[in-house]
């Protein structure tokens, strides 16, 4: 495997396409058993796009200064054309896999010269481990726009690297790309450092025009990350490095934290990523059916990475991102997607080489990775709830099952207004069509931390403060309820309560009364 030209050879357009379809089916399987929940995240990007539908124009995920809106665009043109539902939003999330699926079989061909590695390299993308399906799934607000982008700067770098830099066309192309995922999600430098470094190692000074074009087209693509931080660059900067994720880091010292961060990568990290845990626990498929696919995962790493110089830039950059940042402290292994193509090239490389030696009995290795990945697919989605869920912390995953009836409820005892906690607030206000706005003033972490961050679109805030009642929403927090009973009756404030599913409801209350008044949180 290696980085020359490839060799000329037919397609196996039908072989990939066959590979799309059963991707497709297995993630239609997933939708209508409804196994990835409705999470907070994915709802702010749905709110975001019913908003842009009403006129506005956000640069941002709401509430940060990073992590772009392109998503959120992508899914209100999907609105405008399919209706405001959750599964259109999925549909659009499916539609970026399938480009990543089939861009993934190009930029195989690029870095193996062979059609087998190709096609395998879609097959291992296409059924994945649980990480890569939930991510490409459900939307946070840009990973499946990294991963397509990713693809693409591979590809388009690799042929301009052997065509000498000529096609002006492509700089320009491979820089506007560049720019647009850049403003979409800062991650895509995981792809334009080694790329870059590549093409200025092996063109040098020949393609001097073409390192211009490509750095004006990446200041064009990258635009609205400028014009989204006008007046606050530091803060975009600053957030972009982590800043926002940094309670992430617990260690007292630099030091400290990268042999934490160390540690994540080695235990946390690669564990999900190569599936043998789940993005949300310590849980996971067969640890024994999960023997030959990591021997042969690693086997392909030490084989294929000291072949590519792109490639294992790609796993030293995000490395060194993640023990170098406070990204280093999440566990749950979504910063990682983006090994996954270097992953599935060289592995597929290593099992083409293999048919060489053993024949047919080659087959029996991807065979029993998919299987693999497979069986902790439908353990993960038949285990619902939590299903396959993006929430790491166990008090944080809700029984979205009782969405509607939460809903119904407050409805039908005319409660469209009040408090919860970030995990409740924007799945609720998306489903109800903005009728029930419920603002995340609460904790809902054990300790009681809060943080103002959980408070994404300030105008909730403003229709709550103006309403003349409220209602209080937690889940999984008898402490929390205990405090906000002890509370409410200090300040003379009669409620009543009730219980749906994970949701704990606080209604009827004599007046309007803020978390602040109750001291929500401590010291509030």
């Amino acid at each position: 495997m290696h980085e020359a030209r490839r060799r000329t050879q037919p397609h196996t357009p039908s072989i990939v396409c066959l590979i799309l379809v059963g991707a497709t089916l297995l993630k239609g399987a997933l939708l209508v058993s409804d196994a990835v929940p409705f999470n907070a995240d994915e709802a702010v990007v749905a709110l975001m796009a019913r908003h842009i539908l009403q006129g506005e124009r956000p640069w941002f995920f709401y509430g940060q200064a990073y992590m772009g809106s392109l998503d959120a665009y992508l899914i209100a043109a999907a609105f405008h054309f399919l209706g405001e539902r959750v599964l259109t939003i999925r549909l659009v999330q499916l539609a970026l896999f399938l480009l990543t699926l089939a861009t993934s079989y190009r930029v195989a061909l690029c870095f193996t010269s062979g059609r087998l590695a190709g096609a395998l390299t879609v097959l291992l993308m296409a059924f994945p481990p649980v990480l890569l399906t939930l991510y490409t799934t459900a939307t946070l607000g840009g990973y499946g726009e990294t991963l397509l982008v990713g693809n693409l700067l591979l590809w388009w770098g690799h042929r301009l690297a052997h065509q000498g830099g000529r096609p002006v066309g492509l700089w320009l192309l491979w820089g506007l790309v560049a720019g647009l995922g850049f403003w979409a999600f800062s991650l895509v430098v995981v792809y334009i450092i080694p790329v870059g470094a590549w093409l200025l190692w092996r063109l040098r000074r020949q393609a001097l025009r073409g390192y211009l074009l490509s750095a004006l087209a990446f200041a064009v693509g990258s635009i609205p990350w400028w014009l989204g931080n006008i007046g606050r660059l530091e803060t975009g900067i600053a957030e972009m490095m982590g800043t926002a994720v940094r309670s992430t880091a617990v260690a007292d010292t630099f030091l400290g934290n990268v042999g934490l961060r160390l540690f994540n990568f080695f235990v946390f990290g690669l564990t999900v990523l190569f599936g043998l845990r789940f993005p949300w626990g310590m849980e996971g498929p067969p640890l024994w059916l999960g023997v030959l696919p990591l021997a042969l995962y690693l086997g392909a790493l030490l084989y294929g990475l000291r072949r590519s110089f792109v490639l294992t830039g790609i796993w030293c950059t995000l490395l060194l991102g993640f023990i170098l940042t406070p990204f280093g402290g999440d566990p749950s292994g979504r910063y990682f997607l983006p090994l996954y193509m270097p992953l599935f090239i060289c592995t597929a490389a290593l099992i083409a080489k293999l048919r060489e030696h053993l024949g047919r009995w080659a087959w029996a290795l991807p065979g029993v990775v998919l299987l693999f990945n497979l069986v902790g697919t439908a353990r993960a989605a038949l285990h619902n709830p939590p299903g396959i869920t993006t929430q790491f912390e166990a008090i944080t995953r809700i029984d979205h099952r009782y969405d509607h009836a939460l809903i119904e409820f407050l409805r039908q005892h005319n409660e469209r207004y009040g408090y919860t906690n970030y995990w409740v607030a924007y799945p609720i206000a998306f489903l109800s069509g903005e009728e029930i706005i419920l603002v995340p003033r609460l904790p809902y972490k054990e300790d009681l931390r809060y943080t103002p961050r959980d408070d994404r679109y300030a105008p909730y805030g403003a229709l709550v403060a103006a309403s003349p009642s409220a209602v209080y929403v937690t889940t999984n927090h008898p402490v929390l309820n205990e405090l906000l009973r002890s509370r409410l009756r200090e300040a003379g404030v009669e409620f009543m309560e009730t219980q749906i599913g994970d949701y704990h409801i606080f209604y009827a209350l004599s007046r309007h009364v803020t978390p602040a008044e109750l001291s929500l949180p401590p010291g509030g």
